[in-house]
């Protein structure tokens, strides 16, 4: 366990510059792992070399395949094609990366191989009995911790049945990992959401040459079908800066007056965009210059200026786009004029930590008035002007909790702390040195 790193953040003037974050976690994860059962070689620009995703390029080559970076900074990945994976020697070790673990537990159950996952203290504790059931209806076998927790092992089969699998809630995750041990069985295999999450498996896949499939149920689901053992092949991407990550930027100039910041390059998938739609609605005054794809990805650059905000309403169907979002929303709405009402969050309860927990329980040392419902919402009480701050927030391990705490100490009257920020390097390595770059004052 690496030594806490507490870090405090200070108010600051007007937040200026250019910048481009670090490139998207859920297209490099997937970059890796695609490449990595392709035949031929992948070349990656952008990957995201975070702690999470360097994890994951670890995994793929005790798996077989080759994931190396390049001098110049370019990742190259030489696949073992579909069904081609071996067994690992050594426990692979996912980090504190649940896109990852649940991702590649879906990919090594299809194969006739024995694998064993293991993460942080963060990770262990995460469920991962949401992708287990499918994937025992497929053929697999699992041993894993009380609840369905790592470490655990999978028991793969090259035996394995296509099954239609309705989603229980919505997760990104669980159909991905349903879609990619679809990969190497014989048929087709289908995953129906209620509600569209993020589509990058499948608009990867296809860029990779799989058939992948989407029809809209008379229900108004969404059917995601993939066509078993398909020959994918190498491909050039090009990876998009992570959105997510952008938003720390973004929220901390919309709340610095006088602010104007240009975020280059970023990802802007209709299904992860709903954090700039609701800053929008808020006030925020975000400008949406050169839109343009990248390997089938839409990305634009983001103008984001200073601006008054104010409190909404965001509807429980838009937490898909947004579910990482949320602590960092929950700042903007701390500061914003009037009642911010956040529904349908309960994912938040598992994610790298209780997010709905920590986020409330942060704010309110802050100063700032809350609500957490029944419901798994979260009402924000602003009053058009930071908080107070001069807190020390907990932060239990969890990058995203730290990074929003750290924007809020932008904006408070006096600074505000967090316990630890060694953990931010798994998807914003540099998050210190970019923002302090663009004005902040983090130390």
């Amino acid at each position: 366990m690496p030594q806490a790193k507490p870090l405090r953040s200070s108010s600051t003037g007007a937040l200026a510059g250019t910048a481009r974050v670090p490139g998207d976690k859920s297209i490099s994860h997937r970059a890796l792992m695609f490449g990595a059962v392709a035949v031929g070689e992948t070349v990656i620009h952008g990957l995201l070399e975070g702690e999470d995703v360097l994890h994951t390029a670890a995994a793929m080559r005790a798996l077989g395949a080759f994931a190396e970076r390049g001098a110049d900074g370019v990742w190259r990945v030489r696949g073992v094609g579909v069904g081609g994976l071996g067994e690992p020697a050594q426990v692979l070790d996912m980090g504190n990366s649940g896109t990852a673990a649940r991702l590649l537990i879906g990919l090594v159950s299809a194969h006739p191989i024995t694998t064993f996952f293991t993460g942080d203290g963060s990770l262990n504790k995460r469920p991962m009995a949401r992708v287990i059931t499918p994937l025992e209806q497929m053929g697999a076998s699992f041993v894993s911790r009380a609840g369905g927790r790592l470490p655990l092992a999978v028991i793969g089969s090259d035996k394995m049945v296509p099954i239609t699998y309705r989603l229980p809630v919505p997760s990104a995750q669980v159909k991905s990992a349903v879609l990619l041990a679809g990969l190497n069985t014989q048929g087709v295999t289908t995953v129906i959401e209620a509600e569209p999450t993020r589509d990058h498996s499948e608009l990867m896949l296809r860029h990779f040459g799989a058939t992948v499939t989407t029809e809209r149920l008379e229900d108004g689901a969404l059917a995601v079908s993939v066509t078993g053992q398909p020959e994918l092949t190498g491909r050039e991407i090009v990876v998009p800066a992570d959105p997510s990550s952008a938003a720390f930027p973004a929220v901390a100039a919309l709340l610095r007056p006088g602010s104007e910041l240009l975020l280059t390059d970023v990802g802007l998938n209709p299904r992860r965009a709903g954090i700039y739609e609701t800053l929008v609605e808020m006030g925020g005054d975000i400008e949406y210059l050169n839109r343009r794809d990248l390997a089938g990805e839409p990305v634009a650059d983001l103008r984001v200026k200073g601006s008054a905000l104010k409190g909404v309403v965001v509807p429980a169907e838009r937490a898909p786009s947004m579910i990482d979002e949320y602590p960092v929303l929950a700042a903007a709405a701390a500061c914003a004029e009037g009642t911010t009402v956040m529904l349908g969050l309960k994912e938040l309860r598992v994610k790298e930590s209780d997010r709905l927990a920590m986020v409330a329980e942060g704010l309110t040392r802050c100063g700032v008035k809350v609500e957490v419902g029944a419901d798994d919402s979260l009402t924000v009480h602003g009053t058009g002007k930071p908080p107070q701050g001069g807190a020390t927030v907990a932060t239990a391990m969890d990058h995203r909790i730290a990074m929003s705490f750290l924007v809020l100490g932008m904006a408070t009257a006096e600074p505000v702390q967090v316990d630890d920020g060694t953990f931010i390097d798994t998807s914003f390595p540099g998050f210190v040195g970019l923002m302090n770059g663009l004005g902040a004052k983090i130390a």
